[in-house]
């Protein structure tokens, strides 16, 4: 077995070399994820990834909270974001930027997961929408989604915790784009 690395040999970047850092053209909307714990996590696997930004819409919490900062762990200070009331009001502004839209969404046609290359253009970035814990996506959201992507799952659940099946798809796509 190895020695764990040091914090110095993992060669991490500063707050500020990230900022000027190239990123990956993937951006997060999360659609009324009401777990500020949830986010934060979202927050951490964005900054992990060096994703473009997230967008946190409706009931979704903001940086600010000290719940969401005990899983982001200063992500928050790092990932770009924004926030919109309207979830669908976001996707039309990621729609005119040039964005896929995808949804995480269990639905009819469905792309699975292992799939997704096929619908990717790695010279488009990707706007990809979670939804909430319970409800998932809105459906008026799926609806003006160009495709649902969907997690293979194998066990007697029908979902995964928001913030899994966030790192799960988004580190999946970061990896077409890399």
């Amino acid at each position: 077995m190895g020695q764990k690395l040091t914090m110095e040999e993992m060669g991490r970047l500063s707050p500020e070399e990230y900022s000027a850092a190239p990123k990956c053209p993937i951006l997060v909307i999360l659609d009324n994820v009401r777990s500020l714990l949830n986010v934060g996590a979202v927050f951490r696997t964005a900054d992990a990834l060096r994703l473009r930004g997230i967008v946190l819409c409706g009931i979704t919490g903001k940086p600010g909270h000290a719940d969401l900062h005990k899983s982001a762990l200063g992500a928050e200070e790092t990932v770009d974001w924004s926030y919109c009331s309207d979830t669908l009001d976001a996707v039309r502004q990621a729609r005119e930027e040039g964005y896929l839209i995808l949804s995480v969404e269990q639905a009819h046609d469905s792309i699975l997961l292992p799939d997704v290359a096929q619908v990717i253009d790695t010279e488009r970035p990707t706007a990809l929408i979670l939804g909430h814990e319970v409800h998932g996506v809105q459906q008026a959201v799926v609806d003006a989604s160009d495709h649902c992507i969907e997690i293979p799952q194998y066990g007697t659940k029908h979902s995964l915790n928001v913030s899994v099946a966030a790192g799960i798809v988004l580190y999946t796509i970061s990896q077409l784009y890399r």
